[in-house]
């Protein structure tokens, strides 16, 4: 039987994968969620290899959740 923790991979890919799709998206709102989702996926991974003592996906989710809150940023000013 799996330890919980293990299971945290699959939701973690689920919202990365959907993050993906829709920050793609042309619509801005859309965009704006997609942020929101993979600030998500990012702590999920960051739950999991922490985990599973997976130091370099820990810091790379960490470094993807600073660009994320960026492009956060960036969907929410006011053109300029």
């Amino acid at each position: 039987m799996p330890d919980i923790s293990d299971l945290l991979q699959w939701p973690a890919f689920v919202a990365s994968l959907l993050a993906a799709w829709l920050v793609a998206s042309n619509g801005k709102p859309r965009r704006n969620a997609g942020f929101w989702v993979f600030l998500l996926s990012n702590l999920l991974w960051v739950a999991w290899g922490w985990h599973a003592g997976a130091w370099a996906l820990v810091a790379l989710q960490v470094g993807l959740a600073l660009l994320n809150l960026r492009g956060l940023r960036k969907t929410t000013e006011a053109p300029s």
